[in-house]
């Protein structure tokens, strides 16, 4: 997406020590250079069209016009890629982050927490990340959601013990991503969904209640030890790597502190690795917009117990690093779009049959 030379920032905050605490930890990344900060969005907007910046770092709540109205405009008028800050100890700041997500954004980084002995040294890791992930960003995939008709929620479906499950790694354009997948799911589902999206602790119960108003389905962030069930969907806590275990009563959760693994906590590779051993066959893995390789190795243990493989396709990813890897690794029974995905996971489910219990446990 970018040539070799430095790429332009613009900061955009409402607080004068965040813009300088922002441009400050930019300066130090090689490639990048702060050409302009703003106060709020309207003036964001102004030297957006004076600096033409190649990326935009945009506080998510501000006065006059705030981030999402600002990002709204962004996209619409001059996409490029939006990097939003957030802070968490705000009422509404997950929310609104989830929200920025959906409509466009290609990442976020959390904001130094308030009274943080070193803020510079704790944004500066998450930056460089976010910095690095718009540099492979697809602007072609970033669309508005085309939203899907969700009736009332009906309470009459069984919630039997799951045989059947769908796990799913997602990444940078994760957000985006799962909005447009889950809500196509269809219900009654004979499955559960498990989800591991990258995204620090916190932002995850956000994400959670947001999918959960979005879907007939119901969705929660997983719970350690609670079971999994049959028409529910379970967002792995930031933070925290979850597994499936499977004991005399049905499949559970299990979430563990461990050492992050591709540099991520959660990752996909656990969770899709004991889910092939806890449903055998009846499982479809799930491999959508990312960077770096999380979900290639664990696709392959999904495939060798014969579950089903489908991969989000280049076009349609706002990063291809996560698909392409687990193309590679493991192959794929379908590369599609978005919009394809729902139909192609429902087809390869149905046709697998689940295990008896406790068969290869």
């Amino acid at each position: 997406m970018f040539s070799s030379r430095q790429r332009t920032v613009l900061v955009v905050d409402d607080s004068a020590f965040m813009r300088r605490l922002i441009a400050d930890v930019v300066g130090r990344i090689d490639g990048y250079r702060v050409v302009g900060s703003a106060r709020h969005g309207f003036d964001a907007l102004k030297q957006i069209h004076a600096l033409d910046p190649d990326i935009v770092t945009l506080d998510v709540e501000m006065p006059e016009l705030d981030g999402l109205q600002t990002l709204g405009y962004v996209m619409s008028e001059t996409p490029r890629p939006v990097i939003m800050l957030s802070a968490l100890d705000s009422p509404a700041g997950g929310e609104l982050t989830i929200r920025a997500l959906e409509l466009g954004a290609v990442d976020f980084v959390r904001k130094p927490v308030a009274g943080a002995l070193d803020p510079a040294s704790e944004l500066e890791a998450s930056l460089r990340t976010a910095l690095l992930a718009v540099t492979e960003a697809n602007l072609g995939g970033v669309e508005m959601l085309a939203r899907v008709p969700v009736g009332a929620r009906g309470a009459s479906h069984p919630e039997a013990s799951a045989t059947r499950a769908i796990v799913v790694a997602s990444s940078t354009g994760g957000p985006r991503a799962l909005a447009e997948l889950i809500p196509r799911l269809p219900s009654p589902l004979s499955a559960a969904v498990l989800v591991v999206q990258h995204m620090p602790a916190g932002f995850t119960a956000s994400l959670a209640r947001r999918l959960d108003g979005m879907t007939r389905l119901r969705v929660g962030e997983a719970v350690d030890g609670e079971p999994i069930l049959h028409e529910r969907v379970y967002i792995a806590p930031g933070g925290r790597h979850m597994r499936v275990h499977r004991d005399a009563a049905g499949p559970c959760v299990a979430l563990d502190d461990g050492a992050p693994i591709w540099g991520v906590r959660p990752s996909a590779d656990p969770l899709f690795r004991s889910a092939a051993r806890a449903f055998g066959p009846a499982i479809v893995g799930v491999v959508l917009t990312g960077m770096g390789r999380d979900g290639a190795e664990g696709l392959r243990a999904v495939r060798d117990a014969g579950g089903g493989a489908v991969v989000q396709d280049r076009r349609t990813s706002i990063v291809h690093g996560m698909p392409e890897a687990a193309i590679a690794t493991a192959g794929a029974d379908h590369v599609l779009p978005l919009s394809g995905m729902p139909s192609a996971i429902m087809e390869l489910l149905e046709r697998r049959t689940p295990r008896a219990p406790g068969a290869g446990m």
